[in-house]
């Protein structure tokens, strides 16, 4: 599953809003992110698309100095979201009921690969549906890492307050704009922060891997070989304007996603129809076996009305999850749309009535009356006005930014805390400079990895970054998933069958990145690089450059032989086309970044620019491919599953809006992309993530970037946290409260700074 984070935005890695805000939030040019990719990608931030996961949330994220905004990245449903995620047998509800005599009762079923349609037949028997089924237990959990550390008796989380007051607001920054309220659609920029007004069936759990619990359902089942699976929906849930929330709710949303957004369609292909198997309950039907994943991602799926969706708007149009939409949805969260301003503001407010207040998912969580979100075009006037009080959290995601302009009084005073030590337990994922492999320059792997040693990173360390992170090794940084070393004999037997269509180096050698030590190491990376292109067909040619600069006087020099025309290299291929990059961002923060790596690139003979575009010129030409390079981030959970199909699958490469940013279709990927989804057990998952993670380094399809450990967070000093703190995401929006005594001092304008600290 995806980084149900910082997708777990999720997956989708999930629209999630963290992912989104920290992503998109801070740009900066210290940090070469285009989404928050500075200092961790994933994000599965603090929420995946919310619902679907890790991989929505993602896509919607701007990099930026060198860390995804997700705050996991994991398919969970953090934040709003927290989606994406990543089972083991779990926690028992209760045994089933048993009954001497089964009798036929009316089943709606509803094929989700189609339009939706209605059909009578009798409840599944034994020769449909596999014996365990119907005797198989009824859990409050689900994992695929440990066993869940809360059992249907717990009352709340561990790292909430449940006796946390209600009460004030916070408010919050995000880069960009926004022009819909419907986080389902691939269409638009939608609001962030929209997810944290809806409910999904299963919620992810801030201080464990991979694990969620029953929200809107009772209690969950499926058969031992994985072919299905049941929730029960529990009673009281309802939507906003009072009506419950049904089985017929849970079925049509998950066929409506799929059709209105790829990504929940890829995410969700195996799950081929559904079906009303009792009072409120509901079954999905896989058309796949042992997929320890599948019931996982079908319980983050994000619950919608089907009264309101099936409606008509005030202009007596019906509505579309397909369309962008500025109309205030219908929902069952623990928020709702209070008031919004197109591309400026959103303003969410608390349900005080709210169903779930008192539930185990939700008790001790969501403590602010309001959660406003300002938009910034720039995040240098974002990080000002934070410093001016105008809003109450900043997650830093730039390098220079923290080492040098928090000094501002308020910090001084004791008014703004400033904290680095937060250190997530999350993978950190991929991110990195992707190569677009629909280019044709970019298809020969001797070329990417020539563009890769250009690249310097212990420079821009030293003088960028002050040498906050550490250069990413892996797509599975920071977790047991990395790969590291040569392979080992367990990972060799899964490499071997596929030699014919790995980098030999793939299955014999430690994957190092390439440093550049001192001027000297500069020159060598350059040297190999320049050896390898000349593998690949590309030699350099000194040719003459139209100098803009040469006026009258200069030319006749040229033309007496006085003065030497200005030249350069071009590195051209045997059809004497030049080789050309453009990096495509949306961060001005990155031009600097870049700047260094664009002039190594020159010096090649490679032609290289960089095209800065606004939000939403970026978000089309992401979906369409339309780019030589981009910044992104690939977000991971710690029990990857189907979301490595929509990152590097042949299917999913051709189709817009995929997450396969790089275009990869390979074989030899796809067949190890099975092997995780259908791991018989952890430790294989574990061995075939590590030979995939090498085949991906070896095949050099991104540049990768750096990393932070630790999270940076900034905020005015008139909040309060429980004491036992989260451990998969910092939870400011979760599980913090608004202290009044503290918002009193911070209100007296320090008089009284030493009672805060």
């Amino acid at each position: 599953m995806i980084k149900r984070l910082s997708i777990s935005g999720l997956f989708f890695v999930s629209f999630g809003f963290l992912v989104f805000y920290s992503s998109a939030l801070l740009a900066d040019p210290s940090d070469p992110s285009g989404t928050s990719l500075e200092e961790q990608p994933q994000q599965k931030a603090d929420q995946l698309p919310v619902v679907v996961p890790a991989l929505m949330a993602d896509n919607r994220a701007i990099v930026v100095e060198g860390k995804a905004t997700s705050e996991t990245m994991t398919k969970a449903k953090e934040l709003p979201i927290v989606v994406p995620a990543q089972m083991k047998e779990q926690e028992a509800l209760q045994e089933p009921k048993t009954e001497t005599e089964e009798k036929p009762v009316v089943e709606k079923s509803i094929e989700t690969n189609q339009d939706t349609v209605a059909k009578t037949t009798e409840k599944n028997t034994p020769q449909d549906t596999p014996k365990d089924l119907m005797a198989s237990k009824r859990h409050f959990a689900l994992t695929l890492s440990d066993t869940p550390k809360y059992t249907k008796t717990s009352t709340h989380y561990d790292y909430v307050n449940p006796s946390a007051p209600k009460g004030g607001e916070m408010r919050l920054p995000v880069m960009g704009s926004f022009d819909s309220l419907n986080p389902f659609t691939i269409k638009g920029s939608p609001a962030g922060g929209i997810l944290l007004t809806y409910d999904s069936l299963m919620e992810q759990s801030l201080d464990e891997g991979s694990t969620q619990y029953c929200h809107l359902c009772e209690w969950v089942s499926y058969p031992s070989d994985y072919s299905s699976v049941t929730f029960k929906l529990r009673q009281g849930p309802t939507f906003h304007d009072g009506k419950p929330i049904t089985a017929e709710d849970v079925m049509f949303s998950m066929t409506e996603l799929k059709k209105a957004n790829p990504r929940y369609g890829q995410y969700y292909k195996n799950v081929t129809r559904s079906a009303v198997t009792g009072p409120n309950e509901v079954t999905f039907y896989f058309d796949v076996k042992n997929n320890r994943e599948l019931p996982f991602i079908v319980g983050e799926l994000n619950v919608l009305p089907k009264h309101y969706w099936t409606g008509k708007n005030k202009k007596g149009e019906t509505r579309s999850l397909n369309k962008t939409t500025l109309e205030v949805p219908l929902s069952s969260g623990a928020y709702k749309v209070a008031k919004v301003r197109p591309g400026r503001s959103l303003v969410l407010e608390r349900v005080t009535n709210y169903w779930g207040k008192d539930s185990f998912t939700a008790k001790g969580k969501y403590n602010f009356d309001k959660l406003k979100f300002e938009y910034f075009r720039d995040s240098s006037v974002a990080f000002e006005a934070f410093k001016a009080d105008a809003f109450d959290f900043y997650n830093e995601t730039s390098s220079v930014n923290w080492a040098r302009n928090y000094e501002f009084k308020a910090l001084k005073t004791g008014l703004v805390i400033k904290n680095s030590d937060y250190v997530l337990k999350n993978p950190q994922g991929m991110q990195g400079f992707v190569f677009n492999l629909r280019r044709e320059k970019f298809n020969d792997v001797r070329v990417r990895e020539a563009i890769s040693r250009a690249f310097n990173f212990e420079w821009a360390s030293k003088n960028l970054f002050y040498n906050q992170y550490k250069r990413t090794t892996s797509y599975f940084e920071n977790s047991i998933l990395a790969s590291s070393g040569k392979p080992s004999p367990e990972e060799l037997a899964f490499l071997e069958p596929l030699k014919a269509d790995l980098p030999a180096k793939a299955l014999t050698d430690e994957y190092k990145p390439f440093v550049h030590d001192g001027n000297k190491g500069t020159r060598k990376q350059l040297r190999e690089a320049r050896k390898l292109l000349e593998q690949a067909g590309w030699t350099i040619r000194s040719e003459t450059v139209n100098d803009k600069n040469c006026g009258f006087v200069c030319s006749w020099m040229i033309k007496l032989g006085l003065q030497s025309a200005k030249k350069t290299n071009v590195l051209r291929n045997k059809s004497g086309e030049p080789l050309e990059i453009e990096f495509l961002i949306i961060s001005p923060a990155f031009q600097r970044v870049l700047a260094g790596y664009v002039a190594n690139l020159n010096q090649l003979g490679i032609k290289t620019s960089i095209r800065l575009v606004d939000s939403p010129q970026y978000q089309k030409r992401l979906e369409t491919f339309d780019y030589d390079m981009i910044i992104s981030t690939f977000g991971q959970s710690e029990s990857p599953g189907n979301e490595q199909r929509f990152y590097w699958g042949s299917a999913s490469a051709d189709k817009n809006g995929s997450r396969n940013y790089v275009g990869i279709k390979n074989k030899a990927i796809d067949a190890l992309i099975d092997k995780i989804i259908f791991a018989k057990n952890r430790d294989e998952l574990v061995t075939v993530t590590k030979a995939l993670d090498r085949v991906l380094l070896f095949n050099h399809y991104v540049v990768p970037n750096w990393h932070s450990a630790s999270e940076r967070i900034a905020y005015w000093n008139r909040f309060s946290a429980p004491k036992t703190k989260p451990t998969r995401s910092i939870g400011y929006l979760q599980t913090w409260w608004y202290d009044a005594e503290k918002a009193k001092l911070v209100k007296d304008g320090g008089k009284k700074s030493a009672e805060l600290k």
